[in-house]
């Protein structure tokens, strides 16, 4: 089975109740449609997320995000000077830096900056003669020209007609821009509960899967190519449906 994630955005309790729910097999694959780092509230657990997706090496393909980016540059510049320097930086304006900084090395830190800036802005995949894309923000044509980095990381100019419309012969995942918000500016419906489920426009070939997980009412999503099966966990308990 093939598995899908919206943002995370430092929530290890949700993560784990979204592994615990699909109880992945050997051959199933899990696609992270970046953010997984910054927010939280007050649980926010950077380096648990990043361990416990470490864990299923081989079967996570982790997309890039506009905040792990942002993440993965502020680590090269802060580690790219003095120590002297350091300390008077302008702090991270999110939680994540400090938060790993506490637990890693400076090795470790760079290692996972790395890690993220080679991570694919966009994954493609095939199944039961569904072709999809996945990407942060947006998705673009695969057999057309490369958009800039920008593009699948935050969006670009008439960001809503696109999720109006998608891209023709292919069904696209995307995170970044929270479900609730496309209510009213774009014809679709919530697959689930209003305005804090996955969302789908009405030619059903784009798909909004952040709800919101990382703030104190938000909740992550997760769903199952195959079968249509949703997954949320939503402060404390679990949900499935189909």
């Amino acid at each position: 089975m093939h598995y899908v994630i919206g943002d995370i955005h430092n929530e290890l309790r949700k993560l784990n109740n979204i592994i615990d729910q699909i109880s992945m097999g050997k051959d199933d694959q899990l696609y992270i449609l970046g953010d997984l780092f910054d927010r939280g509230a007050t649980e926010a657990d950077p380096v648990g997320v990043y361990f416990r997706l470490s864990g299923l090496q081989g079967h996570v393909t982790w997309i890039r995000g506009n905040h792990d980016c942002w993440l993965a540059d502020y680590i090269h510049q802060y580690y790219g000077m003095s120590e002297r320097k350091q300390k008077n930086y302008v702090p991270y304006h999110y939680n994540s830096f400090e938060l790993l900084k506490q637990r890693l090395t400076e090795t470790d830190m760079l290692n996972l900056a790395d890690l993220i800036m080679r991570l694919p802005l966009q994954e493609k995949i095939f199944i039961n003669g569904k072709k999809y894309i996945l990407a942060h923000a947006m998705t673009s044509h695969p057999l057309k020209q490369q958009k800039p980095d920008e593009y699948y990381l935050t969006g670009a100019k008439g960001m809503v007609e696109y999720f109006k419309k998608g891209i023709d012969g292919y069904i696209s995942l995307l995170g970044h821009t929270l479900s609730s918000y496309i209510a009213g500016s774009c014809d679709g419906e919530y697959l689930d509960e209003e305005l804090k489920s996955i969302w789908i426009n009405m030619k059903e070939n784009v798909y909004l899967m952040d709800c919101g997980c990382g703030f104190e009412s938000g909740r992550l999503a997760c769903m199952c190519l195959e079968t249509g099966e949703r997954y949320y966990s939503d402060c404390g308990r679990e949900e499935r449906l189909v």
